[in-house]
């Protein structure tokens, strides 16, 4: 067996991975990994495709969109020190939101580590607790196997980030490379099957319940499409309403007879009210997180709960539960459905709970003033946005802010993988790059990212991205022309002290897009929102929208920091106020 450089061990083990596109940006100590990319495109085919992108976080947050919309993972190729650092961002956003993610890092020769050597980052060690694992390798006789176990690990169990330190070195040294057979690792091996009595426990609390509520998450998307399938069969035999966090939208579709919207902080007011009326919630791949369960001595305070997770350490962390079962999502509704038809159980009678719901729905939470005839109410422009769309199911991706949660709220997801967001770092500039990972995965799709004003501007420089791969990606700004979530924070919580929320000295976005050979169109008025759309959808290429919106408008329904469910807030114009000192902690 020929001995190959370090370099070409990683990219043969790529190769052998499947791995079809790497995000990056190259520097001084990835030059050998550089090397042998180039020459695998001229020698094989060019099996696997980089592509440049202008900042390393970027790098992360196209690979999240890669992985969130294929299910694939994303793979990431950076240089050490800044190179590494850059990528620390979305590596974390990763982790929070369970993306499979490899992230390869270039290190200084093993020689100089620890002499504080030109770009050199204990990269490790900056990372150790925002992965789900990560490598130093010294030894490129170990870097095929390392390769292998780190696709492993971030793709089974809950999925996540590895990060993969290769100093030049170990890339130039030589080693015999084989393919290694299934991954067997000596301490990793998360439960996938759920344990049959407890499955069959849930059955049978599902069939007492008088108020059943389903509250799902993306651990159903990460188990893949058939997952949801499985959670619509589900609700077809046994009738319970579904919710969602923000991470799960489309596993049950928007249209759903069943569906009451997304819960939480930005949720409908008939999620929040049937979650806290309900006498069994039960929580399928979602981890109850602070900005669902609002203050936790009120959530759901007559229920009996049940924890469906594959992540053992998330079971009992926040809300305590009466059953838990440890098993991949889409496992244990396969088990579910299987056990309910098995037994024959017949539909619940939930006559009376559908009626209650029914009173909820009729609060028509998501309403809102349509202004004064002319200015555009950014509720009003994302539903213009889905009514142009929706035949079509693009792939949605956000930047953070107001505009994300109005994206939740009134655009309708029908199926899985169409909504990718930052939900648990909250990360602007998180959208663009993952509309371009997106594109890349889906090359027939619509991709679009409905962004706000200031978060755009965070990877504004990946407009360029998109022009030198031609990718068609088609950015939506909501521009109110403030922080608009910071801003609205500061008038519920501060008394309207509008501390550097205000977007002074904004680009002109039109300008921008051209300069980068983008489209840009601008939308100021309600009149051209229609055409601007339209206008939009039928360019071929990367189309930016500058769409002028009600500057002061608010997010609403909302639960206030601190608050239970039954304290929403759910319309106003003008919500200002000082908030206690605990409330504070909590925005």
């Amino acid at each position: 067996m020929t001995e190959k450089s370090g370099a070409d061990i990683l990219v043969e083990a790529l190769c052998d991975l499947g791995v079809e596109v790497v995000f990056g940006y190259p520097g001084g100590a990835v030059l050998p990994i550089y090397d042998a990319l180039f020459r695998q495109s001229k020698e094989r085919g060019g099996r696997i495709r980089h592509i440049l992108v202008r900042h390393e976080q970027a790098a992360t947050h196209a690979a999240e969109g890669y992985a969130r919309s294929t299910g694939k993972p994303g793979v990431v190729l950076v240089t050490s020190g800044p190179g590494a650092t850059n990528a620390v961002t979305g590596i974390t956003d990763a982790l929070l939101d369970s993306i499979p993610m490899v992230v390869i890092t270039g290190q200084v020769p093993t020689g100089l580590i620890g002499t504080d050597a030109f770009q050199e980052a204990d990269t490790v060690g900056i990372t150790r607790h925002c992965t789900k694992h990560n490598y130093l390798v010294k030894d490129p006789a170990k870097l095929g196997a390392v390769i292998h176990e780190a696709f492993h690990i971030a793709t089974s169990g809950r999925p996540g980030p590895v990060v993969i330190d290769i100093p030049k070195d170990v890339q130039v040294a030589t080693a015999k490379y084989a393919k290694p057979g299934p991954i067997q690792h000596k301490t990793y091996r998360p439960q996938v099957k759920a344990d049959r009595a407890a499955v069959e426990a849930v059955v049978d609390m599902l069939a007492a319940a008088e108020r059943p509520v389903l509250y799902t998450g993306g651990g159903i998307i990460n188990s893949g499409p058939a997952a949801s399938q499985l959670l619509r069969e589900l609700v077809r035999l046994t009738g319970a309403p579904v919710t969602s966090t923000l991470m799960g939208l489309g596993a049950y579709p928007a249209t759903g007879p069943h569906w009451l919207g997304m819960l939480g902080m930005h949720g409908t007011y008939e999620a929040n009210m049937a979650m806290n009326q309900a006498d069994l919630v039960v929580a399928i791949g979602s981890r109850f997180d602070d900005r669902v369960t609002g203050r936790l001595d009120a959530f759901s305070p007559n229920s009996r709960k049940v924890h469906i997770d594959i992540d053992r350490s998330s079971v009992n962390k926040n809300v305590r539960v009466d059953l838990a079962v440890i098993a991949d999502a889409g496992h244990a509704l396969e088990d579910m459905v299987h056990i309910w038809k098995a037994r024959q159980h017949p539909r619940p009678d939930l006559t009376e709970w559908n009626h209650r719901i029914d009173g909820w729905r009729a609060v028509r939470c998501l309403d809102f003033p349509e202004g004064n005839g002319t200015e555009i109410m950014p509720q009003r422009a994302v539903r213009a946005l889905y009514e142009a769309t929706k035949a079509r199911q693009p792939i949605i991706t956000t930047e953070v802010g107001q505009h994300q949660m109005w994206a939740a709220q009134h655009f309708g997801f029908e199926a899985p993988n169409k909504w990718l967001t930052s939900g648990g770092l909250g990360t602007m500039g998180y959208g663009l790059p993952a509309a371009i990972g997106a594109q890349l995965g889906n090359p027939n799709a619509l991709v679009i990212d409905i962004a706000g004003e200031a978060s755009i501007q965070m990877n504004i420089q990946e407009l360029a991205t998109a022009s030198q791969y031609r990718l068609p990606v088609k950015i939506f700004i909501l521009n109110n022309e403030y922080m608009g979530m910071v801003r609205q924070w500061q008038e519920l919580t501060y008394s309207s002290r509008y501390a550097e929320s205000y977007s002074e000295s904004l680009p002109d976005f039109v300008k921008l897009a051209e300069a980068y050979g983008w489209k840009g169109i601008r939308i100021e008025t309600l009149d051209q929102l229609d055409g601007g759309i339209a206008d939009m959808l039928a360019h071929d290429g990367p189309v930016l929208v500058d769409c002028m919106v009600s500057k002061l408008t608010n997010c609403f329904p909302m639960i206030p920091s601190g608050a239970a469910h039954t304290d929403m807030i759910l319309q106003a114009n003008e919500v200002s106020g000082e908030m206690d000192d605990e409330a504070k902690a909590l925005v």
